[in-house]
């Protein structure tokens, strides 16, 4: 059973032991009292030890020396500068701070219009740390959503008796809040007040503005966050020296900050928790040709993102795991192999040899395991989802039940179905050692 994600979950995490719908209230309201918070601090905060291109400021001092203007040719510094400085304007539509221009009201109005947003987590390869590319690198985060005051989130699955369950639609439900407007004051009900004067007083609800009929919609939500985002940005100083360009990308927000010949592209992914656990129903697109727009696909990644932050808490000096993923990473370029497969592989040989093991002086021998371990699986035509049905798991990744009960979910099933296509994953695999092969050939 899919639990139900409603008004008593408080914006900050920290449950009240008042009514919740007042202590929702009063968080919020301490929030724009204490003023820049910084978003920075949650959002982008990737260890040293698999994320050295991005540091990240704890406070509000840490802001300001963050965004001064950094040393010539510093490039790290200009990009930690540049992200601080989107986190920073993503902050002030949290705390709905007052802005400047054509658009200040509807940045103003109410959390009612537009789902509050919660914890924030960085994701793939370039924040844990094994991104195979230099160029072009894509800082990924996943920041969830949580229902706006007189609301709840309702997930349910798309395809009942669906297995895995993947696919999901979050039905927006509006919850009587009188009890809490007797309390407070100022906050009417949308259920029991006339439409009208709640619009002259609050804004629309939510399920006017970001929703197709009952349910939250994916492509509305983000262009929403994309327009609050930009009706922030061109009143900020930094924006004379930056430039913010909005990159199309109908399921998430992806967003381009420049400066002379530097760049930093910025994607992010919204998502809603199940429960208290560590899986989202996320924005991204399902595997399938078409994704409608109020479909969200269950996501694991922030579960395999704290995977690989325990293993950097973990992990000696000289350990090598993320560049032996990293290396294998580039060898899959032009194959009908993805990353998240040999992600994937990487994940059960961590879990299973002791960290030790993956010190540089092995480097070679768990090289070799992974290929192994691949060419394994290809013959096999199974792959297990690392997350679905292990009982291996670390404690500190905390899965739903129904995911811990799963069987099994096999990547490779679609080349049990086809063999020809396990024919052309086998060749592929022939050329790919090869490709290794000469890679370390060059190193040395």
């Amino acid at each position: 059973m899919v639990s139900s994600i409603g008004v008593t979950t408080c914006p900050r995490g920290q449950p009240g032991q008042q009514s919740p719908e007042v202590h929702w209230a009063q968080c919020r309201a301490a929030g724009r009292q204490k003023g820049l918070g910084l978003l920075y601090s949650a959002l982008v905060r990737p260890r040293p030890e698999y994320c050295e291109q991005l540091r990240a400021p704890q406070g509000e001092k840490d802001l300001r020396v963050a965004t001064t203007c950094p040393e010539e040719g510093n490039k790290d510094a200009e990009r930690a500068m540049a992200v601080t400085i989107l986190v920073w304007v993503l902050q002030q539509l949290i705390l709905n701070v007052r802005v400047v221009g054509d658009e200040r009201d509807e940045a103003r109005r109410d959390h009612s219009s537009f789902p509050g947003l919660g914890s924030r987590f960085g994701i793939g390869s370039t924040m844990e740390g094994w991104s195979p590319s230099e160029e072009n690198i894509i800082y990924r985060v996943l920041v969830s959503l949580i229902p706006p005051y007189g609301h709840a989130f309702l997930p349910e699955l798309c395809n009942p008796g669906e297995t895995p369950e993947r696919n999901f639609r979050i039905r927006v439900q509006l919850v009587c809040t009188c009890k809490t407007e007797q309390l407070v004051g100022d906050m009417l009900c949308f259920i029991h007040h006339d439409e009208e004067e709640q619009r002259r007083n609050r804004g629309p609800s939510l399920l006017q503005t970001v929703c197709t009929g009952s349910y939250l919609d994916v492509q509305k939500t983000a262009c929403r966050f994309h327009q609050l985002v930009k009706a922030c940005w061109v009143v900020l100083p930094h924006s004379r020296r930056w430039r913010l360009t909005m990159l199309p990308c109908n399921r998430s927000c992806k967003f381009k900050m420049a400066k002379a010949e530097e760049e930093i592209i910025i994607e992010i992914m919204l998502g809603v928790q199940q429960g208290n656990s560590d899986i989202f129903l996320s924005s991204q697109a399902s595997e399938a040709l078409f994704t409608p727009s109020t479909t969200w696909t269950s996501s694991c990644a922030v579960a395999e993102a704290k995977f690989f932050e325990r293993l950097a808490r973990r992990a000696p000096d000289g350990s090598f795991h993320l560049r032996c993923l990293q290396l294998c990473a580039r060898i899959l370029v032009g194959t009908g192999f993805s990353e998240y497969a040999l992600k994937t592989v990487v994940m059960h040989l961590l879990n299973t040899t002791p960290l030790s093991g993956w010190h540089r002086t092995h480097f070679l021998l768990r090289l070799d395991d992974i290929m192994r371990y691949l060419c394994h699986c290809l013959e096999e035509k199974r792959l297990d989802h690392f997350f679905f049905g292990n009982e291996k798991i670390p404690e500190e990744i905390v899965l739903p039940p129904a995911l811990q009960r799963a069987e099994p979910f096999n990547l490779f099933q679609h080349l049990a179905q086809d063999p020809d296509a396990q024919a052309q994953a086998m060749r592929e695999f022939t050329d790919m050692q090869d490709r290794l092969t000469g890679m370390l050939a060059n190193d040395n």
